[in-house]
Protein backbone atom coordinates (compact mmCIF):
# COMPACT_ATOMS: atom_id res chain seq x y z
CA UNK A 1 0.00 0.00 0.00
CA UNK A 2 2.94 2.43 1.09
CA UNK A 3 5.47 1.30 -2.09
CA UNK A 4 2.08 2.21 -4.32
CA UNK A 5 1.30 5.68 -2.76
CA UNK A 6 5.60 6.17 -3.40
CA UNK A 7 5.01 5.64 -6.67
CA UNK A 8 2.38 7.49 -7.53
CA UNK A 9 3.91 10.54 -5.26
CA UNK A 10 7.29 9.77 -8.36
CA UNK A 11 5.28 10.10 -11.30
CA UNK A 12 3.32 13.20 -10.03
CA UNK A 13 6.39 14.88 -9.15
CA UNK A 14 8.06 13.71 -12.91
CA UNK A 15 5.08 14.38 -14.64
CA UNK A 16 4.74 18.20 -12.54
CA UNK A 17 9.03 18.69 -13.74
CA UNK A 18 8.02 17.74 -16.91
CA UNK A 19 5.48 20.33 -17.32
CA UNK A 20 7.49 22.81 -15.95
CA UNK A 21 10.58 21.75 -18.50
CA UNK A 22 7.83 22.41 -21.40
CA UNK A 23 7.15 25.87 -20.52
CA UNK A 24 7.57 27.91 -23.26
CA UNK A 25 10.05 30.58 -22.50
CA UNK A 26 10.47 34.31 -23.82
CA UNK A 27 12.95 34.76 -26.48
CA UNK A 28 14.19 38.06 -24.47
CA UNK A 29 14.96 36.28 -21.19
CA UNK A 30 16.69 33.20 -23.24
CA UNK A 31 18.20 35.00 -26.29
CA UNK A 32 21.53 36.89 -26.12
CA UNK A 33 21.06 40.78 -26.40
CA UNK A 34 21.59 42.69 -29.94
CA UNK A 35 24.04 44.86 -29.63
CA UNK A 36 23.38 48.46 -31.26
CA UNK A 37 26.24 50.67 -32.07
CA UNK A 38 25.82 53.88 -34.36
CA UNK A 39 27.71 55.22 -37.60
CA UNK A 40 26.54 59.13 -37.78
CA UNK A 41 28.54 61.57 -39.27
CA UNK A 42 31.44 61.63 -41.17
CA UNK A 43 34.27 58.54 -40.99
CA UNK A 44 37.13 58.98 -39.44
CA UNK A 45 40.03 57.46 -36.68
CA UNK A 46 37.14 58.13 -34.12
CA UNK A 47 34.72 55.91 -35.76
CA UNK A 48 36.95 53.01 -36.61
CA UNK A 49 37.81 52.96 -33.47
CA UNK A 50 34.30 52.99 -31.92
CA UNK A 51 33.24 50.59 -34.35
CA UNK A 52 36.12 48.06 -33.75
CA UNK A 53 35.52 48.21 -29.87
CA UNK A 54 31.31 47.73 -30.45
CA UNK A 55 32.72 44.27 -32.93
CA UNK A 56 34.66 43.15 -29.99
CA UNK A 57 32.20 43.89 -27.66
CA UNK A 58 29.63 42.17 -29.30
CA UNK A 59 31.70 39.15 -29.71
CA UNK A 60 32.69 39.15 -26.20
CA UNK A 61 28.93 39.36 -24.99
CA UNK A 62 27.92 36.57 -27.36
CA UNK A 63 25.26 38.85 -28.84
CA UNK A 64 23.17 37.50 -31.48
CA UNK A 65 23.93 40.06 -33.87
CA UNK A 66 25.24 43.37 -34.18
CA UNK A 67 23.02 46.18 -35.03
CA UNK A 68 25.20 48.90 -37.18
CA UNK A 69 22.59 51.85 -37.29
CA UNK A 70 23.76 54.30 -40.15
CA UNK A 71 23.49 58.06 -41.07
CA UNK A 72 26.94 59.06 -42.61
CA UNK A 73 28.27 61.34 -45.88
CA UNK A 74 31.30 59.16 -45.85
CA UNK A 75 34.72 59.85 -44.59
CA UNK A 76 38.37 58.82 -44.99
CA UNK A 77 39.67 55.53 -47.02
CA UNK A 78 42.14 54.69 -44.25
CA UNK A 79 39.17 54.74 -41.25
CA UNK A 80 36.80 53.29 -43.78
CA UNK A 81 39.02 50.20 -44.98
CA UNK A 82 39.32 49.90 -41.18
CA UNK A 83 35.74 49.29 -40.25
CA UNK A 84 35.53 47.22 -43.30
CA UNK A 85 37.83 44.85 -42.01
CA UNK A 86 36.32 44.88 -38.80
CA UNK A 87 32.73 43.93 -39.84
CA UNK A 88 34.14 40.91 -42.59
CA UNK A 89 35.95 39.55 -39.14
CA UNK A 90 33.09 39.68 -36.92
CA UNK A 91 32.54 36.69 -35.00
CA UNK A 92 28.86 37.66 -34.66
CA UNK A 93 26.43 38.97 -37.79
CA UNK A 94 26.18 42.08 -38.90
CA UNK A 95 23.28 44.11 -39.99
CA UNK A 96 23.88 47.44 -41.33
CA UNK A 97 20.32 49.65 -40.91
CA UNK A 98 20.35 52.90 -42.82
CA UNK A 99 18.00 54.50 -40.59
CA UNK A 100 15.95 56.90 -39.62
CA UNK A 101 14.30 58.60 -42.33
CA UNK A 102 16.19 61.12 -44.12
CA UNK A 103 19.24 59.24 -42.72
CA UNK A 104 22.03 58.29 -45.76
CA UNK A 105 24.87 55.88 -46.58
CA UNK A 106 26.68 57.68 -49.09
CA UNK A 107 30.81 57.41 -50.33
CA UNK A 108 32.50 55.28 -48.18
CA UNK A 109 29.24 54.65 -45.87
CA UNK A 110 27.89 52.64 -49.30
CA UNK A 111 31.65 50.06 -48.90
CA UNK A 112 30.67 49.79 -44.87
CA UNK A 113 27.72 48.99 -45.32
CA UNK A 114 28.39 46.30 -48.08
CA UNK A 115 30.75 44.84 -45.54
CA UNK A 116 27.79 43.55 -43.26
CA UNK A 117 25.81 40.80 -43.74
CA UNK A 118 22.56 41.97 -43.98
CA UNK A 119 21.58 45.85 -45.04
CA UNK A 120 18.10 47.33 -44.42
CA UNK A 121 16.82 50.52 -44.90
CA UNK A 122 14.02 52.89 -43.68
CA UNK A 123 11.78 54.76 -45.80
CA UNK A 124 12.84 57.85 -46.88
CA UNK A 125 16.48 56.45 -46.94
CA UNK A 126 19.14 56.40 -49.73
CA UNK A 127 22.66 55.17 -50.28
CA UNK A 128 25.29 55.57 -52.60
CA UNK A 129 27.05 58.15 -54.41
CA UNK A 130 30.66 56.95 -53.99
CA UNK A 131 32.99 58.02 -57.14
CA UNK A 132 36.36 58.41 -55.80
CA UNK A 133 37.22 62.54 -55.38
CA UNK A 134 40.61 64.15 -53.81
CA UNK A 135 40.50 65.70 -50.62
CA UNK A 136 39.11 69.15 -52.12
CA UNK A 137 36.18 67.48 -53.44
CA UNK A 138 37.31 67.47 -56.83
CA UNK A 139 37.74 64.20 -59.08
CA UNK A 140 40.84 62.31 -59.46
CA UNK A 141 41.97 62.71 -63.58
CA UNK A 142 44.71 61.18 -65.35
CA UNK A 143 46.68 57.87 -64.14
CA UNK A 144 46.08 58.33 -60.56
CA UNK A 145 42.36 58.85 -61.12
CA UNK A 146 42.32 55.58 -62.97
CA UNK A 147 44.47 53.75 -60.67
CA UNK A 148 42.13 54.67 -57.78
CA UNK A 149 38.84 54.38 -59.48
CA UNK A 150 39.83 50.68 -61.00
CA UNK A 151 40.51 49.89 -56.88
CA UNK A 152 36.98 51.37 -55.71
CA UNK A 153 35.23 49.30 -58.41
CA UNK A 154 37.07 45.90 -57.53
CA UNK A 155 36.38 46.51 -53.68
CA UNK A 156 32.82 47.13 -53.54
CA UNK A 157 32.50 44.52 -55.96
CA UNK A 158 33.92 42.39 -53.90
CA UNK A 159 31.89 43.70 -50.83
CA UNK A 160 28.80 43.18 -52.63
CA UNK A 161 29.59 39.50 -54.27
CA UNK A 162 30.96 38.00 -51.23
CA UNK A 163 27.38 38.82 -49.22
CA UNK A 164 25.24 38.28 -52.81
CA UNK A 165 24.31 41.66 -53.62
CA UNK A 166 23.92 43.60 -56.88
CA UNK A 167 27.82 44.00 -57.37
CA UNK A 168 26.61 45.71 -60.92
CA UNK A 169 25.22 48.73 -59.28
CA UNK A 170 27.71 48.69 -56.83
CA UNK A 171 30.13 49.58 -59.56
CA UNK A 172 27.61 51.71 -60.93
CA UNK A 173 27.69 54.17 -57.93
CA UNK A 174 31.77 54.16 -58.06
CA UNK A 175 31.74 54.92 -61.53
CA UNK A 176 28.47 57.21 -61.88
CA UNK A 177 27.95 58.83 -58.75
CA UNK A 178 24.32 57.65 -59.06
CA UNK A 179 22.46 57.23 -55.36
CA UNK A 180 18.48 55.33 -54.86
CA UNK A 181 16.37 55.62 -52.17
CA UNK A 182 15.23 52.83 -50.15
CA UNK A 183 12.69 51.01 -52.09
CA UNK A 184 15.02 50.77 -54.98
CA UNK A 185 18.01 49.07 -53.03
CA UNK A 186 16.13 46.45 -52.34
CA UNK A 187 14.33 46.10 -55.89
CA UNK A 188 17.72 46.21 -56.93
CA UNK A 189 19.10 43.54 -54.60
CA UNK A 190 21.65 46.17 -53.02
CA UNK A 191 19.97 46.46 -49.77
CA UNK A 192 18.17 43.27 -48.74
CA UNK A 193 14.85 44.48 -46.92
CA UNK A 194 13.56 47.85 -45.75
CA UNK A 195 11.98 48.13 -42.29
CA UNK A 196 10.05 51.24 -40.34
CA UNK A 197 12.20 50.65 -37.40
CA UNK A 198 14.57 48.69 -35.36
CA UNK A 199 11.61 46.70 -33.80
CA UNK A 200 10.25 45.70 -37.04
CA UNK A 201 13.53 44.93 -38.35
CA UNK A 202 13.84 42.97 -35.96
CA UNK A 203 10.75 41.14 -36.13
CA UNK A 204 11.63 40.43 -39.78
CA UNK A 205 15.09 39.06 -39.27
CA UNK A 206 13.75 36.41 -37.22
CA UNK A 207 14.41 33.06 -38.79
CA UNK A 208 16.61 34.03 -41.10
CA UNK A 209 19.40 32.34 -42.52
CA UNK A 210 22.73 34.72 -43.27
CA UNK A 211 25.73 33.62 -45.19
CA UNK A 212 29.05 34.18 -43.67
CA UNK A 213 32.16 36.05 -45.69
CA UNK A 214 33.94 33.00 -44.07
CA UNK A 215 31.66 30.66 -45.82
CA UNK A 216 29.58 29.42 -42.34
CA UNK A 217 25.93 30.01 -42.22
CA UNK A 218 23.94 31.49 -39.35
CA UNK A 219 20.05 31.74 -38.45
CA UNK A 220 19.21 34.08 -36.46
CA UNK A 221 17.01 34.52 -33.40
CA UNK A 222 15.75 37.76 -32.76
CA UNK A 223 12.17 37.96 -32.60
CA UNK A 224 11.40 39.69 -29.21
CA UNK A 225 15.20 40.22 -28.37
CA UNK A 226 16.24 42.48 -25.63
CA UNK A 227 18.42 45.81 -27.68
CA UNK A 228 21.71 46.98 -25.78
CA UNK A 229 22.72 50.10 -27.13
CA UNK A 230 25.84 50.99 -27.53
CA UNK A 231 26.90 54.79 -27.81
CA UNK A 232 30.13 56.06 -28.25
CA UNK A 233 31.76 57.39 -25.11
CA UNK A 234 31.43 61.03 -24.64
CA UNK A 235 35.08 61.45 -24.86
CA UNK A 236 35.10 59.90 -28.36
CA UNK A 237 32.08 61.97 -28.96
CA UNK A 238 33.94 64.63 -28.09
CA UNK A 239 37.04 63.77 -29.99
CA UNK A 240 35.16 62.94 -33.12
CA UNK A 241 33.75 66.77 -33.12
CA UNK A 242 36.97 68.14 -32.63
CA UNK A 243 38.97 66.33 -35.86
CA UNK A 244 36.44 67.10 -38.50
CA UNK A 245 38.76 68.41 -41.12
CA UNK A 246 37.26 72.20 -41.15
CA UNK A 247 37.44 72.48 -37.47
CA UNK A 248 40.82 71.20 -36.92
CA UNK A 249 41.50 73.46 -40.19
CA UNK A 250 40.04 76.59 -38.42
CA UNK A 251 41.74 76.06 -34.91
CA UNK A 252 45.40 75.73 -36.38
CA UNK A 253 44.78 79.16 -38.02
CA UNK A 254 43.17 80.88 -34.63
CA UNK A 255 46.20 79.20 -33.16
CA UNK A 256 48.55 80.81 -35.36
CA UNK A 257 46.96 84.09 -35.67
CA UNK A 258 46.77 84.40 -31.81
CA UNK A 259 50.35 83.50 -31.37
CA UNK A 260 51.27 86.10 -34.07
CA UNK A 261 49.29 88.87 -32.66
CA UNK A 262 50.91 88.10 -29.07
CA UNK A 263 54.10 88.10 -30.70
CA UNK A 264 53.68 91.93 -32.66
CA UNK A 265 51.42 93.36 -29.22
CA UNK A 266 53.81 92.02 -26.04
CA UNK A 267 51.43 92.14 -23.07
CA UNK A 268 48.10 91.77 -25.15
CA UNK A 269 47.80 88.27 -22.96
CA UNK A 270 44.39 87.34 -24.38
CA UNK A 271 45.22 86.63 -28.08
CA UNK A 272 48.52 84.39 -26.46
CA UNK A 273 46.10 82.13 -24.25
CA UNK A 274 43.56 81.75 -26.84
CA UNK A 275 46.32 81.05 -29.95
CA UNK A 276 47.99 78.30 -27.41
CA UNK A 277 44.58 76.58 -26.72
CA UNK A 278 43.80 76.56 -30.29
CA UNK A 279 47.24 75.34 -31.02
CA UNK A 280 46.60 72.46 -28.96
CA UNK A 281 43.31 71.27 -29.46
CA UNK A 282 44.35 71.77 -33.61
CA UNK A 283 47.41 69.42 -32.54
CA UNK A 284 44.98 67.02 -30.86
CA UNK A 285 42.45 67.16 -34.10
CA UNK A 286 45.15 66.89 -36.57
CA UNK A 287 46.80 63.47 -35.09
CA UNK A 288 43.52 61.76 -35.95
CA UNK A 289 43.78 62.68 -39.66
CA UNK A 290 45.49 61.66 -42.05
CA UNK A 291 47.86 64.82 -42.76
CA UNK A 292 49.70 65.48 -46.03
CA UNK A 293 53.35 67.01 -45.31
CA UNK A 294 52.86 68.86 -48.05
CA UNK A 295 50.39 70.80 -47.05
CA UNK A 296 50.87 71.56 -43.40
CA UNK A 297 55.10 72.97 -45.25
CA UNK A 298 53.14 75.54 -47.42
CA UNK A 299 50.89 76.82 -44.60
CA UNK A 300 54.18 77.39 -42.49
CA UNK A 301 55.50 78.81 -45.27
CA UNK A 302 52.99 81.10 -46.25
CA UNK A 303 53.03 82.65 -42.41
CA UNK A 304 56.84 82.76 -42.53
CA UNK A 305 56.19 84.82 -45.94
CA UNK A 306 53.35 87.21 -44.16
CA UNK A 307 56.09 87.67 -41.13
CA UNK A 308 59.01 88.65 -43.16
CA UNK A 309 56.86 90.97 -45.49
CA UNK A 310 56.35 93.17 -42.22
CA UNK A 311 59.93 93.24 -41.77
CA UNK A 312 61.33 93.51 -45.09
CA UNK A 313 60.10 96.44 -47.15
CA UNK A 314 58.72 94.25 -50.10
CA UNK A 315 55.49 96.25 -49.91
CA UNK A 316 53.13 93.81 -50.32
CA UNK A 317 54.50 90.93 -52.68
CA UNK A 318 55.28 88.23 -50.06
CA UNK A 319 52.16 88.80 -48.38
CA UNK A 320 50.45 88.09 -52.21
CA UNK A 321 52.70 85.22 -52.10
CA UNK A 322 51.74 83.90 -48.75
CA UNK A 323 47.71 83.91 -50.08
CA UNK A 324 49.00 81.83 -52.58
CA UNK A 325 50.97 79.05 -50.66
CA UNK A 326 48.00 79.22 -48.19
CA UNK A 327 45.58 78.35 -50.06
CA UNK A 328 47.64 75.14 -51.85
CA UNK A 329 48.61 74.12 -48.50
CA UNK A 330 45.04 74.89 -46.95
CA UNK A 331 43.63 72.30 -49.90
CA UNK A 332 46.22 69.83 -49.76
CA UNK A 333 46.27 69.37 -45.38
CA UNK A 334 44.11 66.85 -44.64
CA UNK A 335 44.89 63.59 -46.97
CA UNK A 336 40.80 62.01 -46.58
CA UNK A 337 41.53 59.94 -49.85
CA UNK A 338 39.93 59.15 -52.98
CA UNK A 339 36.35 58.31 -51.20
CA UNK A 340 36.74 60.87 -48.32
CA UNK A 341 35.90 64.63 -47.48
CA UNK A 342 38.72 67.24 -46.92
CA UNK A 343 38.79 71.00 -46.01
CA UNK A 344 36.27 72.41 -47.51
CA UNK A 345 37.33 75.05 -50.44
CA UNK A 346 34.75 77.39 -48.76
CA UNK A 347 36.79 77.01 -45.79
CA UNK A 348 40.22 77.49 -47.43
CA UNK A 349 38.93 80.68 -49.04
CA UNK A 350 37.93 82.19 -45.77
CA UNK A 351 41.44 81.09 -44.34
CA UNK A 352 43.52 82.91 -46.89
CA UNK A 353 40.96 85.91 -46.78
CA UNK A 354 41.39 86.19 -43.10
CA UNK A 355 45.11 85.69 -43.11
CA UNK A 356 45.14 88.17 -46.07
CA UNK A 357 43.02 90.86 -44.19
CA UNK A 358 45.04 90.45 -40.53
CA UNK A 359 48.75 90.49 -42.34
CA UNK A 360 47.32 93.44 -44.40
CA UNK A 361 46.85 95.63 -41.70
CA UNK A 362 49.70 95.07 -39.94
CA UNK A 363 51.73 95.19 -43.04
CA UNK A 364 50.02 98.47 -43.70
CA UNK A 365 50.69 99.72 -40.19
CA UNK A 366 54.59 98.51 -40.86
CA UNK A 367 54.90 100.92 -44.06
CA UNK A 368 53.72 103.51 -42.12
CA UNK A 369 56.63 103.61 -39.35
CA UNK A 370 58.85 103.02 -42.20
CA UNK A 371 58.06 105.89 -43.89
CA UNK A 372 57.94 108.27 -41.10
CA UNK A 373 61.35 109.87 -39.93
CA UNK A 374 62.51 107.88 -37.00
CA UNK A 375 62.27 108.89 -33.15
CA UNK A 376 64.98 107.09 -31.37
CA UNK A 377 68.88 107.76 -31.30
CA UNK A 378 71.17 110.60 -33.12
CA UNK A 379 68.69 111.66 -35.44
CA UNK A 380 65.69 112.70 -33.11
CA UNK A 381 66.47 116.15 -32.32
CA UNK A 382 67.47 117.35 -35.50
CA UNK A 383 65.01 119.57 -37.29
CA UNK A 384 63.83 120.58 -34.50
CA UNK A 385 63.52 124.36 -33.38
CA UNK A 386 65.10 125.44 -29.98
CA UNK A 387 65.53 128.97 -27.69
CA UNK A 388 68.80 130.30 -26.54
CA UNK A 389 69.46 130.21 -23.29
CA UNK A 390 72.91 131.00 -22.71
CA UNK A 391 74.55 133.64 -25.17
CA UNK A 392 76.73 130.69 -27.79
CA UNK A 393 80.11 132.33 -28.48
CA UNK A 394 80.44 129.39 -29.76
CA UNK A 395 79.18 127.42 -27.33
CA UNK A 396 76.57 127.84 -24.65
CA UNK A 397 72.53 126.07 -23.45
CA UNK A 398 69.68 125.72 -25.34
CA UNK A 399 66.37 124.61 -24.85
CA UNK A 400 65.16 121.95 -27.36
CA UNK A 401 62.03 119.38 -27.03
CA UNK A 402 61.65 119.95 -23.22
CA UNK A 403 65.01 119.67 -22.14
CA UNK A 404 68.28 121.98 -21.28
CA UNK A 405 70.95 120.93 -24.18
CA UNK A 406 74.61 121.77 -24.55
CA UNK A 407 75.33 123.36 -28.13
CA UNK A 408 77.60 124.94 -30.36
CA UNK A 409 77.09 127.30 -33.14
CA UNK A 410 78.27 127.91 -36.23
CA UNK A 411 79.76 131.12 -37.15
CA UNK A 412 78.69 134.54 -35.36
CA UNK A 413 77.90 134.77 -31.75
CA UNK A 414 73.78 133.84 -30.88
CA UNK A 415 72.17 136.12 -28.11
CA UNK A 416 70.08 134.74 -25.49
CA UNK A 417 66.60 134.71 -26.28
CA UNK A 418 67.40 133.53 -30.38
CA UNK A 419 65.34 131.04 -32.09
CA UNK A 420 67.64 128.01 -33.08
CA UNK A 421 67.26 125.12 -35.37
CA UNK A 422 69.29 121.80 -34.91
CA UNK A 423 71.43 120.52 -37.65
CA UNK A 424 73.18 118.30 -35.86
CA UNK A 425 74.07 115.96 -32.73
CA UNK A 426 77.41 114.54 -31.30
CA UNK A 427 76.72 112.74 -28.01
CA UNK A 428 75.31 114.95 -25.91
CA UNK A 429 76.12 118.01 -27.48
CA UNK A 430 73.77 119.46 -30.12
CA UNK A 431 75.51 121.82 -33.81
CA UNK A 432 72.43 124.67 -34.44
CA UNK A 433 71.99 126.96 -36.67
CA UNK A 434 70.33 130.51 -36.33
CA UNK A 435 66.51 130.45 -37.53
CA UNK A 436 65.90 133.66 -39.62
CA UNK A 437 64.06 136.07 -37.79
CA UNK A 438 64.15 134.04 -34.66
CA UNK A 439 64.95 136.57 -32.53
Amino acid sequence: MMGTAMRWTRMAMLGALATLLLQPVRAGAASPPVLQAHLDGEINGVTAGYLQQAVARAAGERASALLLVTDTPGGDSQSMDTIITALLNSRVPVVAFVYPAGARADSAGLFVDQAADLVAMAPGTNLGSAHPIQAGGSDLTGDLGKKVLNDAVTRVRNLATVHGRNADWCEKAVRESVNINAEQAVDLHVADLEAADVASLLRALDGRTLKRPDGSQVQLALAGARIEDYPMPWSQQWLHALIDPNVAYLLLLLAAFGILVELTTPGAILPGVVGVISGVLALVALVGLPINLGGVLLILFAFGLFVADIKAPTHGILTAGGVIAMLLGSALLINTGPVGLGVSPWVTLLGALASLALFGVVLRKAIAARSRPAFVGAERLIGEIGEVREPLHPQGLVWVDGSLWRATAAGAEIPAGSRVRVVDRKGLELQVAPVEGGT
